[in-house]
């Protein structure tokens, strides 16, 4: 049997790969922001990875584990655009690190992944699901839900980052807690309200212009 694929049917494909989208159903600020597409989901992503790339760059060094601004953009990440889309962009980058220096301070290759510090990138991917989970129930539509997103999030990749650590150095518990967590815990907090300020003024943005539409029309 020959099916003839008329206008109509090319219509109603492109229209539906126009909607299909990775997106949740709670919108997140990406969402309010750009159309829901297959195709804006892949950009978002890349978007994200990028982002996180060239906060990556940003160091204050310390060992065994670097202070730097990529999970601040992990963070801002996830609560932008959702747990779905987040952690993909998040996957982006621990695989864009493989073969680029996108790592903290420059460094790429199988050998970070593997190193003491590995742990944290890939705790980057569960961070910005939560994050990103809890942005899709509007966490961070006010600051106090956001800090506490964003610190669930922090805690997450703290609790992946600790755990590598120890592995990688044969560290005992308080070895653990004095090169990954102590040095980072002030940088957490800030970074987690840095991220939910972020969130926030954004949606006011957001409603503002709401506002401003509904009152020309």
């Amino acid at each position: 049997m020959h099916i003839v694929r008329g206008p109509a049917t090319h219509n109603t494909l492109g229209a539906f790969m126009t909607t299909l989208t990775l997106a949740a159903g709670r919108p997140t600020l990406a969402d309010r922001l750009f159309s829901r597409s297959l195709a804006t989901d892949a950009v978002l992503i890349a978007a994200g990875a990028g982002l996180t790339a060239l906060a990556a760059q940003v160091v204050v060094p310390l060992y065994p584990v670097p202070i730097t601004g990529q999970t601040a953009a992990v963070l801002i990440v996830g609560g932008a655009l959702g747990a779905t889309r987040g952690a993909l962009a998040m996957a982006l980058y621990a695989v864009l690190g493989l073969f680029l220096p996108v790592y903290s301070e420059g460094a790429q290759g199988i050998s970070v992944i593997l190193g003491p510090t590995g742990g944290y990138i890939v705790g980057f991917i569960f961070a910005a699901a939560l994050t990103g989970y809890l942005a899709e129930r509007e966490w961070d539509h006010k600051i106090f839900g956001g800090i506490a997103a964003f610190l669930a999030g922090t805690v997450v990749t703290f609790v992946f980052g600790m755990t590598w650590l120890a592995i990688a150095l044969g560290l005992n518990l308080e070895q653990t807690l004095q090169g990954g967590l102590y040095p980072f815990i002030i940088g957490g907090i800030v970074k987690a309200v840095f991220a939910a300020s972020v969130m926030r003024l954004s949606w006011l943005a957001v409603h503002r212009s709401d506002d401003r539409r509904n009152d020309a029309a």
